[in-house]
């Protein structure tokens, strides 16, 4: 198992000298955040990135995200070429050292939360969803910041977006996927990378739009779209244990040889599709943990691990979900359970 931390970039206030004071830390999880959608990534970019890792003895070998544009995902006219360009920014990828790329196929909105900032009982705020909450938005007023929300489209972008979708059915998604993949996987094949799809978070419809990878019944069949050891998941207990029908430790177990890379978190459900992120230990929510790392390890992981999102702790500001101090406690914790396990016997 490879320790890794998210980070934004040169603008990120959780710095690479700070990173790497955090014990075990192997490397960071990054891209390329300035070139559309579709487009190809520079090699001097992804090389600058290398450069300012390694400078602080950290790696760079897993990318976090190469977005999938929503013009492939609706399988729309110009498809074709960003998909090129997709394998393309593959195999530059690989010269480059990176063995790893995460990446979604969430239509129009990347993860999703009715709260960014949730008071909590110790003086943290979190992320939280509510999906009564979710439903009284109105997508196109909100003044919500999130991924894919009001600061990527303006309203009337977002509006004939949205009504392009509405005649795309769940079967139409999936052949997408398919068309995708067919083309994706080969290149990273080539280019020794392995994909890992993120779950859809939260693991539901939003707004009457389809959303695919889901539950263990959607994890077969895209697994078997493309049976390569290079078509891989994202293992993110947060995401998948938003849905209480998700096992997160047999599913752990299950798909491990399919898991290149794993984003581990707690949450606290707090109703049906309600819950709030909390600490990462498994007495502060409603996952277990261990007994996710115990699954991981029994069926053989060997990949990439990251905190995923933290909560605000001692005052600190920044980015929602992407703190220092939660992460970097979740980051110790982990290590603990990893150790834990392995020593006592897988």
């Amino acid at each position: 198992m490879k320790m890794t931390f998210r980070w934004y970039g040169e603008s990120d206030p959780v710095t690479l000298d700070k990173i790497r004071q955090i014990p075990r830390m192997s490397g960071i999880v990054s891209a390329v955040y300035d070139v559309p959608p579709g487009e190809v990534w520079p090699r001097e970019s992804i090389a600058r990135i290398k450069a300012q890792a390694e400078a602080h003895g950290l790696a760079f070998e897993v990318v976090e995200s190469v977005p999938v544009p929503e013009e492939v995902k609706l399988g729309g006219p110009d498809a074709p070429r960003m998909i090129a360009n997709y394998c393309e920014t593959l195999r530059r990828l690989g010269e480059a050292g990176v063995q790893c790329v995460c990446y979604n196929f969430m239509p129009v909105f990347d993860w999703l939360r009715s709260e960014l900032a949730r008071p909590q009982a110790d003086g943290a705020n979190a992320l939280a969803y509510d999906e009564a909450a979710v439903l009284a938005m109105n997508p196109l007023e909100s003044e919500l910041s999130l991924p894919g929300w009001d600061e990527s489209y303006t309203k009337e972008q977002l509006g004939a977006l949205m009504r392009r979708y509405q005649a795309l059915s769940e079967d139409d998604l999936w052949r997408n996927l398919q068309t995708v993949l067919s083309a994706v996987v080969p290149a990273a094949e080539e280019a020794g990378i392995r994909m890992a799809i993120h779950p859809d978070d939260p693991p539901w419809g939003i707004f009457g739009l389809p959303r695919i990878i889901t539950c263990e019944e959607n994890l077969d069949r895209f697994l078997s779209l493309v049976d390569s050891p290079a078509n891989g998941l994202t293992f993110c207990t947060g995401s998948l244990g938003a849905s209480p029908a998700n096992d997160l430790p047999r599913l752990a177990e299950k798909y491990a040889a399919r898991i290149p890379f794993a984003h581990l978190r707690n949450i606290l459900r707090t109703g049906e599709r309600q819950f709030e992120e909390v600490g990462h230990p498994s007495a502060c929510g409603s996952l277990d943990l261990y007994a996710i790392v115990r699954g991981l390890l029994r069926g053989g992981f060997d990949g990439w691990v990251r905190p995923d999102h933290g909560r605000m702790i001692w005052g600190e500001t920044g980015r929602y979900g992407y703190g220092l101090y939660d992460r970097a406690l979740g980051a110790a914790y982990l290590n603990g359970l990893f150790e834990a396990v392995e020593r006592g016997g897988v």
